[in-house]
């Protein structure tokens, strides 16, 4: 009753695959974001569009602050708070919602240079009527060719 140990592998030879087996080839995957990193920094800047507004002209520079809220009115009279557009019948409510239990209230308008007058100072109105305590009218630099004439 001989047992025959010649068919077996030995003990050594088992553990040496299975240490290649647990070993993972990381290049392929860092080879892959890497060509996706690429991607999203050629993508990225042209994913950000703005409101196209065209601002008008003054001699001080005027930019907002970090605190307050920034409104853009376009030229079809369209009322813009970030990214979404606002009804203008619901910008008080929109507005008293945003400034609920802040400290200061400031608002900051971008408005189109040809849209009515008329439009603009309703549109203060209502951000007034929503205890806005103070409004900022965002304007554009006046060009260095503009001041010589």
């Amino acid at each position: 009753m001989a047992l025959s140990t010649q068919g077996l592998p030995s003990a050594s030879h088992r553990r040496q695959v299975g240490t290649h087996l647990s070993e993972i080839n990381v290049t392929p995957f860092i080879d892959v974001m890497l060509v996706l990193l690429v991607i999203f920094m050629v993508t990225a800047p042209m994913m950000q569009s703005g409101i196209g507004i065209n601002l008008p002209q003054a001699e001080t520079d005027t930019k907002p602050a970090e605190e307050g809220l920034t409104l853009t009115v376009s030229k079809d009279g369209y009322v813009h708070i970030g990214d979404s557009t606002i009804n203008i019948n619901l910008l008080e409510r929109r507005l008293t919602e945003y400034f609920y239990n802040k400290a200061k209230k400031v608002v900051y308008l971008q408005a189109d240079k040809d849209l009515p007058y008329g439009v603009v100072v309703r549109i203060m109105d209502i951000t007034k009527k929503a205890g806005i305590e103070l409004i900022g009218i965002i304007t554009e630099p006046v060009d260095v060719k503009d001041k010589t004439r």
